[in-house]
């Protein structure tokens, strides 16, 4: 006797994941109209029933969110990006005044690392914080959106879903960096930072600051620029390369306050003075820029406002209900390092 057809024999015959089967049999706003009545008439022609107690059991909310970090690269063992403690903080605060648990884990980067939260009832959606390379990145969220999974991601634009994202204004950042070095009379300038796809977030700041020199003049030619991962390692080494070049240096703009940490004790290091000799400029406003020697000028986002907005956009898209904002203008924070 055959066995009884299932959700995931349907799912080989359309060419689809069984969670869009499962969308599609109670007819999801989120599956396509055509997948959608492909999936019914192979449902029709196995002779498949739901099962209304698994069906009911399975929209249930867990009332839960799953916060997934990647691993970054970190000089001590936390492997997380300084930058996002302090978000986490607030998307914890945010998930409590919301009544929603939190499941805090990183991001397992396989090939169904979405089947262990939403589609398996963990959590209701994911906020994502962190890529590394987003060239290799953008695949995996593209394998989410194919699932149809509730998730929301801070800093760079989910291809053709804008919505996803919440992100600072970071060429608008760079901007505010540039004109700030401009009108304390520096003129020889460099980036530190990746200035490529690769890193669609600082290159935007890169961007924006080459926008304010080419207002007064400045070609992006004449801007010293090292590529640059979020580690002070990386600051370190970039700077150390860009001074051999031999360019005359009097301010230095980074991608990120961690790199500018690396950027100022290379320089230490060298024997210039900061910033009577070189001026340093960060981006970010870490707790740990107010306490560096000198203190870091940087560019602020502001994570607690962050938080609360990924919280709520990640809420809006479970109840499909329209995202209101998703950009946070920056703010420059000036202190004495330029």
């Amino acid at each position: 006797m055959k066995d009884k057809a299932t959700s995931f024999d349907i799912a080989y015959l359309a060419g689809v994941s069984q969670s869009t089967v499962s969308r599609a049999l109670r007819n999801s706003p989120q599956v396509n109209n055509e997948t959608r009545e492909r999936v019914h008439a192979i449902a029709k022609q196995l002779n498949y029933k739901v099962d209304k107690n698994a069906s009911n059991l399975r929209k249930q909310r867990s009332s839960t969110l799953a916060l997934l970090l990647f691993e970054d690269p970190t000089s001590d063992e936390s492997l997380i990006n300084p930058f996002f403690l302090s978000m986490l903080g607030s998307i914890t605060r945010a998930c409590a005044k919301r009544s929603q648990d939190l499941l805090v884990s990183f991001q397992q980067l396989s090939d169904d690392w979405h089947a262990d939260y939403e589609d398996s009832n963990k959590a209701d959606g994911i906020i994502l914080l962190g890529y590394g390379d987003y060239v290799d990145y953008e695949e995996k969220l593209e394998k989410l959106l194919a699932q149809q999974t509730h998730f929301v991601c801070w800093g760079a634009e989910v291809h053709n879903h804008p919505e996803f994202t919440i992100r600072s204004n970071n060429r608008e950042g760079g901007r505010l960096a540039g004109e700030h070095l401009l009108a304390h009379g520096y003129k020889n300038f460099a980036f530190v930072g990746n200035a490529s796809e690769h890193s669609p977030e600082f290159f935007e700041r890169y961007q924006g600051f080459t926008d304010a020199l080419l207002a007064a003049g400045i070609q992006p030619d004449d801007i010293a620029q090292c590529d640059a991962i979020s580690t002070e390692n990386a600051g370190d080494n970039a700077i150390r390369q860009i001074m051999q070049q031999g360019k005359p240096i009097d301010a230095v703009f980074c991608a990120s306050d961690i790199i500018a940490i690396g950027v100022m004790r290379a320089l230490h290091q060298l024997g210039h003075k900061i910033p009577a000799d070189i001026a340093v400029m960060g981006f970010d406003d870490i707790p740990v820029a107010s306490f560096a020697t000198p203190t870091l000028s940087t560019i602020q986002q502001d994570t607690s406002l962050a938080g609360e907005m990924l919280v709520d956009n990640l809420l809006r898209l479970i109840n499909n209900e329209a995202i209101v904002s998703t950009h946070i203008q920056p703010k420059l924070i000036v202190r004495q390092s330029c």
